[in-house]
């Protein structure tokens, strides 16, 4: 399972929480510092964390290469079960958003669309935010899966429906 989003929306804060060890992957404020494509062994699958797109602290040549690395792990990476699909819940869908919404849907592999940073808005403003976004995905809200590192929501919830796209994904 490839863990995408944009630079800084969290998939490295989250795959620390939904493995529950905080240094599994390394965490930082500045956007960006994910540039390899880290592999996370676990005993039921492998969790990738793939370098973010948009904004990042790095060179335009840089920011290219990130791009190219994420575009052909999606395309081409046969042993790829799903994508994790990270978008920050306080911000509206950038033109990468779209650009990689558009990968992920030509790519035909499962996607679980996550919000993260939940914790950032008031409930109402929560439920709102994700009404908003389902509505310009195409999804149902309930098709939207809202995580909060801080107060944990949605994390074990999550956890279980990776397991579930990486089943399907196992020969029988």
């Amino acid at each position: 399972m490839a863990f995408v989003g944009r630079s800084n929306v969290g998939k490295s804060s989250l795959l620390n929480a939904l493995v529950g060890k905080k240094g599994l992957a390394r965490v930082s404020g500045t956007p960006g510092k994910t540039r390899l494509v880290n592999v996370f062994r676990l005993p039921a699958l492998y969790l990738v964390d793939l370098p973010g797109y948009g904004f990042a602290r790095a060179s335009k040549v840089d920011r290219a290469g990130f791009r190219r690395l994420l575009n052909g792990y999606v395309e081409h990476r046969d042993s790829l079960a799903g994508v994790v699909w990270l978008l920050d819940s306080r911000r509206a869908l950038s033109t990468d958003d779209q650009e990689v919404r558009a990968l992920l849907a030509a790519s035909g592999r499962p996607v679980l669309a996550v919000l993260t940073k939940l914790d950032k808005l008031g409930r109402a403003a929560a439920q709102d935010r994700m009404a908003a976004l389902a509505a310009e995905l195409g999804l149902a809200v309930d098709e939207l899966q809202p995580t909060s590192i801080v107060s944990g929501e949605g994390i074990a919830e999550l956890g279980e429906s990776i397991l579930a796209v990486a089943d399907q994904g196992t020969p029988s």
